[in-house]
C-alpha cells in the first residue's frame, strides 16, 4: 500500500486512501511539539519556560477552538455545545416525529473492555488484543460486540538525556511502527423485548445481553480448561444454563483487516544510580592497589512527565451476516492524543474518521475488472476528549554493560467528556455516488482537501462555491451532535531487555526483547442534550433541533 502524505487525496489509484483531516494549525503545532522533543534528543537544553511550552502546545493541538487562555488556565474540558451554528438550545424548536433527517436512534452509553499484548524481538512487532462492547441504543435495543486483533509490524525508536535536567534524570524519546494486521468478530442483537415501551424494552433486553455475557464468560472458561473433551461438554452443559430465554438475533461472522502507523514522542523525570568508581582491585594494572575505575552506570527509575501520539489506521470489515450481510467498508482514522502529568494526569485526544461502504460482490467484481467503484453510504465522523484524573506512569532500569533491563508499569483513572459529530448520507443514485468516488479518489474538479467537512460545517448555509460534496452532505445529510461524559480505568505492565551504546547525550540501540500488557475499562454515558439538523430553513441554513428519538429514552447504569 502507498504511503500517502499531507498534501495527497484519501483515494489514489484502486485502494482508498486516507485523508490526515488536520488544519494547518493544528499540524504546525505538533511540528512545535516535536520539535522540542528532537532537541532535546540531539542534546540541547531545556530551560523551564520552553518546558511549559511544551505542556501548552499539547493542549493547543488536542484544543485548538479554546484559545489560548483555557489552555493557560489548565481548562482543557471540549466545547460543549460542538461550536457549531443553530444552538440546539432551549429556544430553538422542535420537529416532530417523522422528520426525514431524525436519525432513528441513538448510542445512549457504552462499556468497553479492552486487553493487549505487545511483544518486541529486535526491530518486529507482535500485537494481539480483544475488545468488548456493551452498548445501550434509544429504541430499546442492545448490542454485544466482541472483536479479537492480531498484527506484525516494525518499530524503531531513539532517546537520550536532556541536559538542563541531568540532575533529575530527565529524558525524552521518540519512536515510530508501522502495524498490519487481521481481525474476526462481530455483533449480537438483544431486540426480542418489544412492548412499545423503549425504556422497558432497553431494562429487559440489557438483563438478557449480561446473562449472555455472564454465558460467553463461562464457555471461554470451559475451553481454556485442559483435560477431557467429555468434562468440557459437562462444563460446557452447565454453562448453557445461563443463556437469556430470548437469545440474540444473530451470530458475528465479520472479517476484519487493519494496517496503522503510528509516530510518538514523551519526556519523562527521574532519577539515575551511579557507582562511585572505587573496586578496591587494580582493575587498570596499577601497583598501587587503588581501583581505576570510573562511575558506572547502575540504573535509574523514571515518572513519564508528557507524551503525544498521532496514529494513522486503516480498517477493511467484511459483514457476512446480520443487517449488513454483503456489505464491505472501508474506515479511515486519523488521531492525534496527549498525556501529561506524572502523579495526577491530564488527557486528551482528536479524531477525524471516514466510512465508505460498498456492495462486497459488485466492489470485488469491479476491483477484478478494473470498473469504478460505486459507493451505497458515506459516513464522516469527529470526536473530541479531554479530560484528567489520579494517574501514574513509572519505570526502572538497571544496567550491564551496554544490556539494559527495564521494567515498567502504571494505572490511573480518567474523568473525561466527548464531544462527537456525524454526518451520513445513502448514496442511493448514480450520480450522488460517483461524485462521492470521484471526490475520495481525488479525480474532478472538487478532490478531497484538508481538512475534511464537519457536520457543523455541513449544517451552515451553503457558499456560492461550494463543491458536490457539501452540497450533498448539506442537503441530504443526516447530522448530529451528541456529548458524553466518561470514567476510563487503566493499568500497564512492560518488560524490556535491551541493548545499546550511548554517544554524548544520545542513545542508540534496540530491544532485545520486550513484553507490554494493557488493560483499560470504559464507560461513557450520554450527557447533556442531543440535537439534530432538520431540513434547510430560509437563508440556507440547518437549524439544530431537539433530537426526539435520542432523548425518549434513559441509560440503565450498569
Amino acid at each position: 500500500m502507498r504511503r500517502w502524505h499531507a498534501h495527497d487525496h484519501i483515494f489514489s489509484g484502486p485502494e482508498p486512501r486516507r485523508d490526515r483531516g488536520q488544519s494547518g494549525a493544528e499540524y504546525a503545532a505538533m511540528v512545535g511539539v516535536v520539535s522540542l522533543v528532537v532537541a532535546a534528543i540531539v542534546g540541547l537544553s531545556v530551560p523551564a519556560d520552553e518546558a511549559t511550552g511544551l505542556k501548552s502546545a499539547v493542549c493547543r493541538i488536542l484544543h485548538p477552538l479554546s484559545g489560548a487562555e483555557a489552555c493557560s488556565s489548565g481548562d482543557y474540558a471540549g466545547d460543549g455545545d460542538g461550536g457549531g451554528p443553530g444552538g440546539g438550545g432551549p429556544g430553538d424548536p422542535f420537529v416532530p416525529n417523522g422528520d426525514p433527517f431524525e436519525p432513528a436512534k441513538c448510542l445512549l452509553s457504552q462499556d468497553q473492555t479492552k486487553d493487549t499484548v505487545v511483544i518486541q524481538i529486535l526491530f518486529i512487532k507482535i500485537s494481539g488484543s480483544e475488545t468488548v462492547k456493551l452498548q445501550q441504543w434509544s429504541d430499546g435495543t442492545v448490542t454485544l460486540e466482541r472483536v479479537t486483533e492480531s498484527g506484525i509490524g516494525v518499530t524503531a525508536s531513539i532517546s537520550a538525556g536532556i541536559p538542563g535536567l541531568k540532575d533529575w534524570g530527565g529524558s525524552a524519546s521518540l519512536s515510530g511502527s508501522y502495524m498490519s494486521g487481521s481481525g474476526s468478530g462481530g455483533q449480537w442483537l438483544f431486540n426480542g423485548n418489544k412492548t412499545g415501551d423503549p425504556q422497558a424494552d432497553l431494562a429487559a433486553n440489557l438483563e438478557d445481553a449480561q446473562q449472555f455475557t455472564d454465558y460467553l464468560k463461562a464457555m471461554d472458561d470451559c475451553n481454556s480448561r485442559p483435560g477431557r473433551s467429555e468434562l468440557q461438554m459437562i462444563c460446557g452443559y452447565h454453562a448453557g444454563k445461563k443463556k437469556p430465554d430470548l437469545e440474540p438475533e444473530k451470530a458475528p461472522d465479520v472479517d476484519i483487516t487493519k494496517s496503522s502507523t503510528e509516530a510518538s514522542g514523551g519526556v519523562s523525570f527521574g532519577k539515575s544510580f551511579k557507582s562511585n568508581g572505587k573496586s578496591g582491585k587494580d582493575t587498570a594494572g596499577g601497583k598501587d592497589g587503588k581501583g581505576a575505575d570510573g562511575p558506572k552506570d547502575l540504573g535509574s527509575i523514571s515518572f513519564e512527565g508528557l507524551s503525544g501520539a498521532m496514529t494513522e489506521d486503516v480498517v477493511v470489515m467484511r459483514a457476512k451476516t446480520g443487517p449488513d450481510a454483503g456489505k464491505i467498508t472501508f474506515i479511515y482514522t486519523f488521531s492525534v492524543s496527549g498525556t501529561a502529568g506524572g502523579v495526577a494526569q491530564a488527557k486528551g485526544s482528536r479524531m477525524q474518521q471516514v466510512a465508505v461502504t460498498y456492495d462486497a460482490a459488485a466492489y470485488d467484481e469491479e476491483e477484478k475488472n478494473g470498473d469504478p467503484h460505486h459507493p451505497q453510504k458515506l459516513t464522516i465522523t469527529t470526536s473530541q476528549e479531554s479530560g484528567d484524573g489520579p494517574g501514574i506512569q513509572a519505570g526502572a532500569g538497571a544496567n550491564a554493560g551496554p544490556v539494559t533491563i527495564d521494567v515498567g508499569g502504571g494505572g490511573g483513572t480518567i474523568e473525561s467528556q466527548i464531544h462527537t459529530e456525524s454526518a451520513e448520507v445513502t448514496l442511493d443514485n448514480d450520480t450522488d455516488s460517483t461524485a462521492v468516488e470521484d471526490w475520495l479518489r481525488g479525480r474532478g474538479d472538487s478532490p478531497a482537501t484538508n481538512p475534511l467537512p464537519t457536520p457543523s460545517d455541513a449544517a451552515e448555509a451553503l457558499d456560492d462555491d461550494a463543491g458536490p460534496i457539501e452540497r450533498l452532505l448539506h442537503d441530504k445529510g443526516k447530522l448530529t451532535r451528541l456529548d458524553y461524559k466518561a470514567n476510563t480505568d487503566w493499568w500497564n505492565a512492560s518488560l524490556g531487555i535491551g541493548f545499546g551504546i550511548s554517544a554524548g547525550q544520545v542513545s542508540l540501540g534496540f530491544k532485545l526483547f520486550g513484553i507490554d500488557i494493557t488493560h483499560e475499562h470504559k464507560e461513557q454515558t450520554i450527557t447533556g442534550d442531543p440535537t439534530y439538523a432538520t431540513g434547510p430553513k430560509s437563508g440556507g441554513a440547518r437549524p439544530w433541533v431537539e433530537w426526539k428519538n435520542c432523548t425518549q429514552t434513559k441509560p440503565i447504569p450498569t
